[in-house]
């Protein structure tokens, strides 16, 4: 077993190999994890319980293909402030977290201070966020847009290759 850092909660095999497949499609009916795994649905169910409410598991989310929605731009933003106080980070996430059209937001160290990724129907849609969200705020120094050209590799799923103290062989 292995203790996750920043939890209690400690993972074998088992869990690794749950986590993998609710990665894949969370709509796994449970009895089909159980026989995958080859443990009981009833012990699928409790550790997926015991994995949500540990928080490993954070959300059951359906992914969208932005294009099919509406959203046919993808672009990312790399965002330099004026001024870094603690008060004026704070206040920059506060603005990307509350813009519907701000999909992730990454607050980082080196060259730029926040990597934004973005989904908007239209550069119509991009030039108004911009104004909106970088213009108006006096704290924004620059910010470089990098427009989407193929969506080559997208996904949520983490690498569970080495959770430390699980051997990958169950």
């Amino acid at each position: 077993m292995s203790r996750i850092s920043g939890s209690s909660l400690e993972l074998d095999a088992f869990d690794v190999a749950i986590l993998a497949i609710l990665q894949r499609d969370n709509q796994t009916p449970q009895r089909r994890i159980a026989e995958a795994i080859h443990l009981s649905a009833p012990a699928v169910q409790r550790r997926i319980h015991r994995l949500e409410a540990g928080g490993i598991i954070t959300a059951n989310v359906a992914l969208l293909d932005p294009a099919k929605v509406g959203q046919h731009l993808t672009i990312v933003v790399n965002v330099d402030l004026e001024r870094e106080r603690s008060a004026l980070i704070d206040e920059a996430k506060k603005a990307f977290l509350a813009e519907s059209g701000v999909q992730q937001c990454y607050y980082v160290a080196g060259e730029t201070d926040f990597v934004l990724i973005l989904n908007v129907p239209s550069m119509g849609d991009y030039e108004a966020l911009t104004r909106r969200l970088f213009f108006a705020n006096s704290n924004i120094k620059r910010f470089r847009t990098f427009v989407v050209m193929d969506r080559v590799k997208t996904g949520t799923a983490l690498s569970l290759d080495k959770v430390p103290g699980v051997s990958a062989a169950q």
